[in-house]
Parts: C-alpha cells; sequence; structure tokens
C-alpha cells in the first residue's frame, strides 16, 4: 500500500508513525508545550531523529469542550511553522490538522503535503473541492459530533448511540470517500481514521480497534489515533486519569491496532512508539512471509 501526498509517498509496507505537534494552548496533553517556531521545528527534527515518517501540525485543539478557533488565528500559527520546518527538514511530509479549507490552503502554500481533517471534510464545503485541485493528501475521519460538543470517553453517562459501531463507522467513511473521488481526489491520495475517542464509549473504541480489518480497501490506509486518549484509562485500573499516566496503555493498544491492520500511526511518543511497533512487526515478519497476501498487501 502507498498513500500519494503530492509529490510525495509515504509506503504503508511496515508501520509509519506521525508525529503530532500541536501548536496550541490548550491541547489535552501537550498544550502549551511548542510556544514559538523555534521550540517546534526543534520538536520536529527531534521527532525525525526519533524515527517519525511524518508531522501533524496543528492550530485547534479538539479535545472534548474546546472552543473553536477562527481561520485567520490557526493560520497565523500554523503556516510559519510549516514553512519553518519545511526549510530545515525538506523531504518530511506534514500534514496540517484543520476543518477550514482556508486554513489548508495556507498550510499548502507554506510546504504541507496533506491535510488531516477531522470532520471528515464536512464542516467546510470548499474542503473537498480545494484537496482535489492541490492534488495534495487527505485524511478523512469519523467523528459523531464536534469537540465541543463532545465528551471524554470515559465519562458518558450512557454509551453513544450507533446501531453497531464498526458498521456505522464503515459506511460513513465509505460515503465520505465516494465523495471525495466524486470531485477528482484519486483513492491513492486519500486515508482513512476511524476517529478513535472522537463521540465513542471505551468500549466502542476498543470495538473499532479489534473490528479495523472492515475498513481495510476504503482509502489508500487506515490511521490509529490513540495516543494517550481518555479511553486508554477506561482500559485497565493502572492506568490513571492524567494523560502523563497513558503510555503504556496507548503502546499495548497501538500494538494490538497495528495487528487488527492500522499502518499510520499519529503518536506525542514517537521513540517509544518506534520501538513497540517495530517490534510487534519483526516478531509477526514470518507469520507474513508464510501467507499469501493480496496485491495491496505486498
Amino acid at each position: 500500500m502507498a498513500w500519494e501526498l503530492g509529490d510525495k509517498t509515504l509506503t504503508l509496507d511496515r508501520p509509519r508513525l506521525m508525529a503530532i505537534l500541536n501548536v496550541t494552548p490548550d491541547s489535552f496533553y501537550d498544550g502549551g508545550a511548542l510556544p514559538d517556531v523555534e521550540s517546534a521545528v526543534r520538536r520536529a527534527i527531534e521527532c525525525i531523529e526519533q524515527g517519525a515518517d511524518m508531522l501533524d501540525v496543528g492550530g485547534e485543539s479538539t479535545r472534548p469542550g474546546s472552543a473553536r478557533v477562527d481561520p485567520d488565528e490557526q493560520i497565523r500559527r500554523v503556516a510559519p511553522v510549516v514553512a519553518a520546518i519545511r526549510a530545515a527538514a525538506p523531504t518530511i511530509p506534514i500534514s496540517v490538522d484543520t476543518t477550514r479549507s482556508a486554513v489548508a490552503a495556507a498550510a499548502l502554500d507554506a510546504g504541507a503535503d496533506a491535510i488531516n481533517d477531522v470532520s471528515g471534510a464536512t464542516e467546510d464545503p470548499a474542503m473537498l473541492d480545494m484537496v482535489a485541485a492541490r492534488g495534495c493528501g487527505l485524511i478523512l475521519m469519523h467523528r459523531l459530533t464536534t469537540p465541543d460538543r463532545d465528551s471524554y470517553s470515559d465519562e458518558y453517562r450512557r454509551p453513544p448511540e450507533y446501531t453497531d459501531v464498526a458498521d456505522d463507522v464503515r459506511r460513513y467513511l465509505t460515503d465520505r470517500v465516494a465523495r471525495a473521488t466524486r470531485v477528482g481526489i484519486a483513492p491513492e491520495r486519500i486515508l482513512i481514521d476511524p476517529g478513535l475517542g472522537f463521540g465513542k464509549s471505551v468500549q466502542q473504541n476498543l470495538e473499532l480497534i479489534r473490528r479495523t480489518g472492515e475498513l481495510s480497501g476504503i482509502g489508500a490506509g487506515v490511521l490509529s489515533g490513540i495516543s494517550r486518549k481518555s479511553f486508554t484509562r477506561g482500559v485497565g485500573a493502572s492506568v490513571g486519569g492524567d494523560p502523563a499516566d497513558r503510555l503504556s496503555a496507548t503502546l499495548a493498544l497501538g500494538v494490538m491496532h497495528l495487528l487488527a491492520g492500522a499502518r499510520l500511526f499519529r503518536v506525542h511518543d514517537v521513540a517509544e512508539h518506534a520501538g513497540a511497533l517495530g517490534s510487534a512487526w519483526a516478531v509477526g515478519k514470518p507469520a507474513r512471509e508464510r501467507v499469501s497476501w493480496g496485491p495491496d498487501e505486498r
């Protein structure tokens, strides 16, 4: 499998890492950690040295209860960071995490290669046409509601309503990819994201991880967004309430998501994921070589 990103290609023949670079004051784990362009570039280089295959820059928090950020402010936050990273690391693929086409266009002008749209390109009607015109990569995610109306996965009084969470997510993403291709976005430019933590209870998130294989073939590949999210603290009694205490559960669930079919992992902790996912992949190599893979898995 390969994900086409304009003039770049990210092969998904093994686990790949997308490092999170939030230039926000209020993200749930790392808000405020990168207060200026220089600190963001230093972190980007550090992530690349630790094994990141891609960088994801975001200027608006999508944690439950977060306040919306207007496009001009998002552009002010992300465009200079993207431009500086591109100058420092010319070949690394960069995505921008936004639901607004104006922000996406500004990031592409600054040197980004892909758009990571957590709304599945539903929030801004101009997004799909802009992506088609620019020929960049696109990530389409499922979410049940907007972050300002959402709750943490382990705090729902009753689970969000789905007929069947995996089937509902598959149908939604199939429809979003079809809409994208109808406006001229090639399927190999589209990655899908089941939206772990976005409008799902702890058990619904686990069910989506188990049934990731049902999403295979909708787009170029499946992105895993587990890193330190609240549902990881609902998995085991040893996991603390603070995001800083969720690394062990994140790594374990990441390995399970890899085995279920995810190939690109959006992570805060690059070195730790490189070790855990790389080791899991190496263990599974003999088994993979004994089976007959389809053409999209070679």
